[in-house]
């Protein structure tokens, strides 16, 4: 076996290194090396640069927001308020929309348009006197943009519900019925409020059931939905005592979506019993609050919220213990449902703590009544002045017209006329892509492998290469869930938050085991953390230092010339910014063609383009067209069972050999997101991947379908004494061609197959690979235990599986062996098919009937969608979790004796079968050889690498409270209800009682 291994490992040296030509290409850099200097990269250098191109991006944006508040606070001061119809002589316009990329949509620069929620009435005086003074906002909208082309989205969100944006574009729903609202969108929540921390009361007495216990759930859901990840919550149900929902949270908890989530389904599942004692629910509530606990929280706005269907007790001398005289915490309560209890004591608890009072007698009333208590939440705002008027910025999330993943910087508007009512007008919004900020980052001179990262004074992420929610609103994801364990990176997000500055050498776990420097420091003038991650060997990079004679002509002979044009088409290229006017594609051929075109009309050394990217481009471009001349054309591919030979280099260019299998290359065109790349540069040897399948793929015919293995290597060199890895260079095996040549090499003959024997269990002489390959299991595994190659007539539909689902007792053997080491990785930002609704009650589920004041307010059809909506929806937000499997520091050969018990009942003594394994030098291969199983009947645990879903168990004394709600002054008879209850219900029960009559 030994023999056979040291065979394997010389033919594949001697072929790979002749087909490829990496040493002849190493020879080609080396004549080139008067054209280039290799520059060192300086951590640090680089994180301050992109730290002060990324704070000049965030501070234009701010000037922008700064005016546009500042506008529409004196525009609104100045508008006369109409009683009547203000927008009478007006009418509609007709708009031409263009295609913009940087919109990802059509739109009107000359105008604004707006949106208004479906639950609000678009004629009421409020509305439209709100639509009349912001019309003026176009102006400033459009000299905004005039002082910076660069700016996307500006938008107001008004305190009203209503939503100007610029520039104008068709609004497209979300879902197929518009439930958007501007103050349920993060960024409103973030600005129109300061961060809060809030508990949550549920009253779940006997007297709270049916519609009620539903509507209550509900308005719960909805107030977690108003908060963001800057503030804290907890949430308690109480009857004669409180107890927690989430039993394991025992303290306020950052109100993140995962926490929100655990939250939700807690609240879904409560039950009524008991009897209300409102006491016990506000004890709970401001010992949360006022505790001394270590524990984080927000220390700023602190408020109870408490829903109940009514009651009498007024809690006064618990508020005397815990509250008054300074009133540090804001009550807010909830009558629900329809009932005729007295609410003048929740009035009365609301009022004598600067709270508000709320009546949520339907559906219909939920989603208003859950979100204005942060108008109250805006006193302070007001009343505090510039001193509240700061820019805030906020976490990823998906833009709702179309621009992708976005943060926004966001400012509070207040309302400055003499009457003041203490409340903001709305919030400000400018929107930054994030592919904006990944622009201001070297990408190329961080290597394939190396990145930046930002995150926030929570320690989210604002960027980072894991960064890749896939439901809206996505999951927030922490620095450490966005990379592998490690208890150096705790370190480095801590004295990041803290605003320190430092660089720290670790090693990390990605496929292979590298070190990277981790280099970090503090934005200036913004709440945000930038790192930098630099592979040791990326620490040097090449740039071009070619002549105006020489770039002339390689563009002339390299792209222009119609006799290379053809050859062109067979590179990909890397579809980046070379130039300010290349038009970007996801067709590699387009790009390529957008390219020529470019070429044709500037020189690379046009300020329009990056030229350290042109010119190493150029110079790539040179390389690779000798090492096709020099070496590929010269081979004869089918001899050596290859369909194709590759190469790709840092500048951006891949080059596939021969031209036909160009045609049918399915690997990323840009080097740095493929995964060949990548690993290459992480590993030495040569790296091998078959294309992944798993059990439910479809067949394959051996006669019909090609397989291809791919295998690529870096090519590392020295030069100056400055190491360097420019390219990766590799070819695609021929799965059948290749098959047959490793039989022959682990087996006792050559290839001539002179001298073959036959060898069998009892027979005295070696089996091998070939010959007894009913009775011989021969393998070859990569590092991440997927098959490779197999001498088994069967498994040719089962390269490219994880080896455990070939052989479960081989993988476990080599696992338990220490040939294989595992790593589990979780996924926060995964999505699963939604789960049937369930009710944790006991009772049966009632009948829902609306009321008539449910029918006559539009705004229960709203919520009754939102329902339908989340019922209907097929994808959920998960946690997944994967073990991957890689190699142990094992590299010896080894023996291994795989003891399977008594596998047969009529045998009295154990079998067992001789395993022996050993490493491919210079790969990422285990030559694995195995005698065939006596039996299948070992009770072993099957590993498995597959995701699966991971399921979690779980300020100012001169302020006006005066306004703090009243009840509705309408409250039609007991009787009255009853009987229209009735009359709804009839047609429901009609059918039963006809049939029980029958």
């Amino acid at each position: 076996m030994i023999h056979w291994a040291g065979r394997i490992e010389k033919e594949l040296e001697k072929v790979l290194q002749h087909v490829t030509g990496a040493q002849q290409m190493r020879s080609i850099y080396n004549e080139k090396k008067s054209q280039f200097e290799i520059k060192r990269n300086n951590p640090r250098d680089l994180v301050e640069r992109v730290a002060r191109d990324i704070s000049k991006l965030l501070n234009s944006k701010r000037k922008a927001l700064e005016k546009l508040a500042r506008e529409a606070e004196q525009l609104q001061k100045e508008h006369v308020w109409q009683d009547g119809n203000p927008l009478e002589t007006s009418s509609s316009l007709e708009l031409e929309f263009v295609d913009d990329p940087n919109f990802k949509n059509k739109v009107n620069y000359s105008s604004s348009a707006v949106q208004i929620p479906t639950d609000i009435y678009k004629g009421s005086p409020v509305i439209l006197n709100e639509l009349n003074w912001t019309q003026a906002l176009e102006r400033v909208f459009i000299e905004n943009r005039r002082e910076d082309s660069s700016l996307r989205w500006q938008v107001f969100g008004s305190a009203t519900g209503m939503t100007r944006y610029y520039p104008a574009t068709p609004w497209r729903a979300p879902n197929k019925i518009d439930l958007y609202d501007v103050r349920r969108r993060p960024w409103y929540i973030q600005g129109a409020s300061s961060p809060k921390d809030m508990v949550i009361i549920v009253d779940v007495s006997g007297s709270v059931s049916g519609l009620t216990l539903k509507l209550m759930k509900t308005s719960v859901v909805e107030m977690l939905d108003t908060l963001s990840d800057d503030d804290y919550v907890n949430v308690a149900s109480f009857n004669e005592k409180a107890v927690f929902v989430v039993d394991c949270f025992r303290t306020l908890v950052q109100a993140n979506v995962r926490n929100k989530k655990i939250f939700k389904e807690a609240v879904m599942r409560m039950q009524a019993k008991g009897t209300t004692d409102y006491k016990s629910g506000f004890t709970f509530a401001f010992e949360q609050l006022l505790n001394e606990s270590n524990a984080p929280r927000a220390n700023c706005n602190k408020m109870i919220m408490m829903f109940t269907d009514g009651g009498e007790d007024r809690a006064q001398d618990i508020f005397e213990k815990y509250n008054w005289p300074n009133k540090t915490v804001r009550v807010f309560t909830f009558s629900v449902g329809q009932h005729n209890y007295d609410v003048t004591p929740l009035q009365w608890i609301a009022c004598a703590n600067k709270g508000y009072y709320f009546e949520i007698p339907s559906i219909g009333a939920i989603r208003i009544n859950t979100q204005e208590y942060l108008d109250v939440l805006g006193r302070p705002m007001v009343l505090a002045g510039t001193k509240a008027k700061q820019v805030l910025w906020t976490n990823v999330y998906q833009d709702a017209l179309g621009l992708g993943l976005v943060i926004t910087g966001t400012m509070p508007v207040f309302n400055l006329t003499a009457d003041t009512n203490q409340l903001i007008l709305g919030v400000m919004g400018v929107d930054i892509a994030i592919n904006e900020i990944k622009k201001k980052t070297p990408t190329y001179r961080l290597g394939a492998n190396g990145y930046t990262f930002a995150i926030d004074p929570n320690g989210y992420v604002l960027l980072h290469p894991n960064l890749r929610p896939k439901v809206d609103p996505p999951v927030t994801l922490d620095f450490l869930d966005a990379e592998l364990q490690d208890s150096n990176k705790e370190e480095i997000r801590r004295q990041m938050i803290d605003g320190k500055s430092g660089q720290r050498k670790i090693k990390t776990l990605i496929k292979s085991v590298d070190e990277a420097s981790h280099q970090y420091m503090k934005l200036n003038h913004d709440p945000k953390y930038l790192g930098l991650v630099l592979p040791t060997y990326s620490e040097n990079h090449i740039k071009a230092n070619l002549s105006d004679q020489i770039l002339q002509v390689q563009c002339k002979y390299s792209w222009v010339y119609p006799t290379s044009f053809t050859l062109c088409l067979y590179y990909s290229l890397a579809s980046l910014e070379y130039c300010n006017d290349l038009e970007l594609s996801n067709n590699n051929t387009e790009f390529l063609l957008n390219f020529i075109a470019l070429m044709e009309k500037v020189t690379p050394d046009s300020k329009q383009c990056d030229n350290l990217l042109l010119h190493n481009l150029i110079l790539d471009t040179g390389i690779i067209r000798q090492l096709v001349e020099k070496v590929w054309k010269n081979k004869d591919l089918n001899t050596y069972g290859f369909l194709a030979v590759f190469a790709a280099t840092d500048g951006g260019i891949t080059r596939v050999f021969p031209n036909k299998a160009a045609e049918t290359w399915e690997e990323d065109p840009e080097p740095f997101n493929a995964t060949y790349y990548r690993r290459s540069l992480d590993n030495k040897g040569y790296i091998f991947r078959a294309p992944y399948r798993t059990a439910r793929d479809e067949q394959l015919n051996p006669e019909n379908d090609t397989v291809g293995i791919l295998v690529s290597t870096a090519l590392e060199m020295t030069i100056g004494g400055k190491t360097i890895k420019p390219a990766v260079v590799g070819v695609k095996l021929d799965l059948e061609a290749w098959t047959d040549k490793f039989k022959i090499l682990a087996s006792n003959h050559t290839d001539s197959r002179q001298g073959s024997n036959t060898c069998g269990p009892n027979r005295g002489c070696e089996m091998d690979c070939e010959a007894n390959s009913d009775d011989l299991l021969c393998y070859l595994v990569d590092d991440g235990g997927f098959l490779i190659m197999s001498n088994q007539k069967d498994d040719w539909n089962k390269v490219g599986m994880f080896f455990s689902d070939v052989d479960p007792y081989l993988m476990y053997a080599l696992y338990n062996n220490s040939f294989y080491n595992s790593k589990q990785s979780f996924d926060y930002q995964s999505v699963c098919e939604r789960m049937p609704n369930s009710e944790a009650g006991a009772a049966p589920r009632g009948v829902f009937v609306p009321t008539i004041a449910d029918f006559a307010n539009l705004a229960w059809w709203t919520s009754a969608a939102v329902d339908a909506e989340g019922i209907d929806s097929k994808e959920r937000s998960c946690v997944m979790i994967q073990t991957q499997y890689f190699f142990s520091n094992l590299s010896s050969s080894y023996y291994i004796l795989q003891d399977c018990g008594n596998c047969s009942r009529s045998v009295s003594v154990s079998l067992c079968r001789l395993i022996h394994a050993k490493r491919i030098n210079n790969t990422n291969l285990l030559f694995v050889v195995a005698e065939k199983m006596p039996c299948n009947t070992c009770e072993i645990e099957k590993l498995s690498q597959e995701e699966k879903e991971c399921i979690l168990f779980f300020f100012l004394h001169i302020e006006n409270t005066s306004d703090c709600g009243r009840g509705h002054s309408f409250r039609p008879s007991l009787y009255t209800l009853l009987l229209i209850q009735l009359l709804l219900l009839y047609p429901a029960v009609s059918p039963h009682i006809l049939s029980l009559l029958h």
